[in-house]
């Protein structure tokens, strides 16, 4: 009966924990401690985080072009953001294995003030080269935050906890959105024609921006976490080579399970830069900060029932799998279709339309681009989720999160590359339906090889290793009683 127990409790793990286990400590542990150090406390300071960092990005970057009045400095540096990114999270995953993921997620909350900052000082005083500035360091704190704080999410619980703890680290991110995107709208709220919002509402969002440091700083380091049942974890950062890491890196890539997704990483969310523009073209400023107010409401709800979708016990999780890919799929390309009508109304409209909720035909074009960032956001969960069903330790999440967010950044940069450009809207709203077309056959076939409990890499590893070094030892011994001793 005993022994029934334990099999169902490491089952309900997902078949073993996400570090090598370390018995539960004798020495007494008080309530407090235990609190603090738990997984849960430790995703929601990620969390928390992630609201102060990019949860305020967003809030700037989903009113259209950051706020400003043209989209296009604000996608060129979006677009160098996200280029240093391309290889700065996959550098940062495997960093993060040698220097510990609470260095790298501390040094991910550095970078993101200097940007809000350059978009105030270019509100106010026209200033351009602070903009491009502010890009590189946010593309280098991005790529550290990215890095560390998905695998914080994901690594600390047991697969059972996984949809919820996603749900909460992102769901408060969304929150970031939420406030700052309300302190937005209520700033900026008589103004109801075109232009850019009032250069106050910076110096709100750059304060909310400067916690994220104190919060990283109270952030468990995964060796210190305490779960549940008593049990810690081996400090995941010890004997570890950054050449070994980057071989890992590699090794792991190579694995059909992530290279079949990098088809989705790249081209699901392209859409992202055609809404900023389309935001930034058609709609008055107080309509863009309740675009970015609803995007956030839109993105929570997709965090809070993604999280609970994916943590049911009615579906096996190839079933989850296949059903929420399925949903995806028809829900975009329906979508896709509604816009493209919206595009091609707007575009040829005389007078130039101008899009308030005082006016007309405004929810027409508000709900299709409230739709897409629901669809964008419940994106980033399920493929969240499916990285966490396929693996379960917490060395091998980090360099997967590092791998995603390097191929995310991929698509972000050629898309705001794109957007920089002065080309058409509807040119870049076609792109962006062409690329979730491409995603589709590869991601379907990555979907049909969820499993219904993830493997451990590290353990299977070390057992392998265990094995190779038993394997010599008894031939050396045999060949030592065959040959005699050896001087």
């Amino acid at each position: 009966m005993a022994d029934a127990e334990q099999a169902k409790r490491i089952d309900d793990r997902g078949g073993g924990s996400s570090l090598k286990e370390e018995p539960a400590s004798t020495k007494p542990v008080s309530r407090f401690t235990r609190w603090y150090r738990s997984p849960l406390f430790n995703v929601i300071l990620v969390g928390l985080i992630s609201f102060t960092q990019p949860g305020i990005w967003n809030a700037l970057n989903n009113t259209g072009a950051g706020g400003q009045q043209e989209p296009y400095l604000v996608n060129g540096a979006n677009s160098l953001t996200f280029g240093i990114m391309v290889f700065g999270c996959s550098l940062f995953g495997a960093l993060a294995n040698k220097i510990g993921l609470k260095t790298v997620l501390i040094i991910g909350t550095l970078g993101y003030a200097p940007y809000s900052a350059s978009l105030y000082v270019n509100n106010r005083y026209g200033t351009e080269w602070f903009v491009l500035f502010g890009g590189a360091t946010c593309g280098i704190a991005a790529s550290a935050l990215w890095a560390s704080e998905g695998a914080i999410a994901l690594g600390y619980g047991d697969v059972k906890d996984r949809g919820k703890f996603t749900g909460i680290w992102l769901g408060l991110r969304e929150l970031g959105q939420l406030i700052g995107a309300s302190i937005s709208l209520a700033l900026n709220v008589k103004t109801n024609n075109r232009g850019k919002v009032g250069y106050n509402t910076y110096l709100v969002l750059i304060a909310l921006q400067c916690l994220g440091l104190p919060l990283a700083l109270l952030v468990s380091p995964p060796e210190k976490v305490i779960h549940p049942d008593g049990r810690k974890q081996a400090d995941p950062t010890k004997n570890k080579a950054v050449l070994g890491e980057f071989k890992k890196l590699w090794a792991l890539l190579k694995r059909k399970q992530m290279y079949l997704l990098i088809p989705v990483l790249i081209g699901f969310a392209w859409n992202g830069t055609y809404l900023g523009i389309y935001m930034a073209k058609y709609f008055s400023v107080r309509a863009r900060t309740l675009g970015s107010l609803t995007s956030g409401i839109a993105a929570t709800f997709a965090n809070i029932f993604w999280g609970w979708f994916y943590d049911t016990k009615i579906f096996s999780r190839p079933t989850l799998a296949k059903l929420s890919w399925g949903f995806f799929v028809l829900t975009m390309l329906g979508t896709f279709g509604w816009q493209v009508a919206n595009e091609q109304l707007y575009r040829y409209s005389v007078p130039k339309v101008e899009l308030d909720w005082a006016n007309p035909g405004f929810g027409r074009g508000f709900a299709s681009m409230v739709m897409l960032r629901f669809l964008n956001e419940s994106h980033f969960m399920f493929v969240y989720w499916i990285i966490g069903t396929f693996f379960d330790d917490i060395e091998t999440l980090t360099l997967a999160v590092g791998i995603v967010r390097s191929f995310e950044s991929v698509g972000s940069c050629l898309a705001f590359g794109i957007g920089a450009a002065q080309v058409a809207p509807m040119v870049n709203l076609v792109i962006a339906f062409v690329m979730f077309g491409v995603t589709i056959p590869a991601t379907s076939l990555a979907v049909l090889l969820v499993p219904e409990r993830p493997v451990n890499l590290r353990k299977i590893e070390d057992e392998s290793n265990s094995s190779s070094e038993e394997d010599l030892e008894v031939t050396g011994k045999i060949a030592e009683g065959i040959d005699g001793p050896r001087a």
